[in-house]
C-alpha cells in the first residue's frame, strides 16, 4: 500500500536506537518518519504528557519509529492500534501511551475528576520563559479577529482590585528588572507616533485641565532647563556629571593654584 494513500494508514512504534522495547505505538495516513518528526517538533514545544516528557529527555537521532502494519481503511487502522497496543502490553513494553488507541484526537475522554487533578497539579507550577527562537510563537502574529475577540472579552476586567498586580511594585511587580531592548523601544515608539498615539486628536476636557492645574498648584515648575538647574544645582551647591549646564560651569573655572 502506498503510504499516504486516501482511506489508509500505518501502524508505527516509537522506540530507541539502542533498545527493542517500544515506548508509544501511534497510527498515522503519513510515513513514520514524517510522523515523529511531529512528534520532536511537539515536545520541543512544551506539550505535556509522558510520552512527550520522555521524548525530551532523548537525543533527537536516538529515537526512531518502525512501521509495525498497515490497513486499507480508517476503522481498520484504529483497531489496529488498538489491538498493537494491547498486544505489546501484554508482551512487557513499557508504552507511554495514555489511551487504550482507536480513532479520535487523543482517545481518551476526560472525566471531571481528571480535570481537576490535572488544575491541582498545574497550579502554581512555574514554566521557564522563553524568549525569541525559543518560543514556539516566534515571529508569529495573532489575526485581527482574535485580538478583536480578547479585547471585547477583557473589555471592564482587571482594573483597580481586580488587576492581579494591583499595588505590586518594585521586586513585588512580575517587570520589576524588565529592561526592553533598544530594537523594541524604536518599534514601541514608532507604534505610539501620530495616529498610533492613543491621545492622537484628543484634547483635554475643561474639568481635566482644571484637576491638572489644582494638581500642580504650589509646585516649583521652572520655565526652563537653564533655571532648573540654577534652582536645583546652582543655589543649593549640587554639580551633577549628567547636567551639561554643570559641565559647563566647571569647564568655566579657573584652574587650582598651585
Amino acid at each position: 500500500m502506498p503510504v499516504g494513500s486516501p482511506g489508509g494508514g500505518l501502524i508505527y512504534g516509537v522506540r530507541l536506537r539502542s533498545d527493542s522495547r517500544y515506548r508509544y505505538v501511534g497510527l498515522t495516513t503519513k510515513r513514520a518518519q514524517v510522523r515523529l518528526c511531529q512528534h520532536l517538533k511537539q515536545a520541543a514545544a512544551g506539550k505535556k504528557t509522558p510520552f512527550y516528557d520522555w521524548l525530551r529527555k532523548q537525543d533527537r537521532d536516538s529515537v526512531i519509529a518502525d512501521q509495525l502494519d498497515w490497513a486499507d481503511d480508517l476503522d481498520e487502522l484504529g483497531e489496529a492500534e488498538i489491538a498493537w497496543i494491547a498486544l505489546l502490553r501484554h508482551e512487557g513494553h513499557p508504552l507511554l501511551n495514555i489511551a487504550a488507541g482507536g480513532l479520535g484526537p487523543t482517545g481518551v475522554e476526560w472525566t471531571a475528576e481528571m480535570r481537576e487533578a490535572a488544575r491541582l497539579r498545574s497550579t502554581g507550577r512555574k514554566v521557564p520563559s522563553r524568549f525569541g527562537e525559543e518560543n514556539p510563537f516566534y515571529q508569529r502574529e495573532h489575526s485581527a479577529e482574535q485580538r478583536a475577540k480578547w479585547s471585547a472579552a477583557r473589555k471592564g476586567r482587571n482594573v483597580g482590585p481586580d488587576n492581579p498586580n494591583y499595588r505590586k511594585f518594585g521586586a513585588d511587580h512580575p517587570s520589576f528588572g524588565h529592561v526592553m531592548s533598544a530594537e523594541a523601544k524604536a518599534k514601541l515608539s514608532e507604534m505610539r507616533k501620530g495616529a498610533g498615539n492613543p491621545n492622537f486628536g484628543r484634547t483635554a476636557s475643561k474639568e481635566t485641565r482644571a484637576k491638572m492645574s489644582a494638581a500642580r498648584k504650589g509646585r516649583p515648575m521652572p520655565s526652563s532647563r537653564r533655571s532648573a538647574h540654577t534652582r536645583y544645582h546652582t543655589n543649593k551647591g549640587v554639580i551633577r556629571d549628567t547636567c551639561p549646564y554643570c559641565l559647563d560651569e566647571q569647564a568655566q573655572l579657573p584652574p587650582p593654584s598651585d
